[in-house]
């Protein structure tokens, strides 16, 4: 298994992927205020939302546990797996 991927790759998995669709597999997110979207964070409990999605950009960020990134890093926090893995 090589460990090696082309930025190319790593890319195309950051444009084919929306960002909102892979975290409402995990949580809810069910407040959209302009164009963000807000939902319990899957990272640690609460009752109110303190997550933040922002598909303009493709990122996310907790303010509860400042948990944050982009959709790879997401799928490697919450799956627990290396860069390559969550690319894959």
């Amino acid at each position: 298994m090589s460990g090696f991927i082309s930025q190319e790759t790593i890319n195309n998995v950051r444009d084919v992927s929306d960002i909102i669709s892979v975290i409402g597999e995990y949580t809810k997110l069910d407040r959209k205020t302009g164009n963000k979207w807000w939902g319990c964070c899957p990272f640690h409990s609460e009752k109110t939302p303190s997550c933040v999605v922002y598909p303009d950009t493709e990122s996310f960020y907790c303010f509860g546990c400042g948990a944050g990134g982009d959709v790879i890093s997401f799928v490697m926090q919450i799956e627990n797996l290396s860069y390559i893995e969550a690319v894959k």
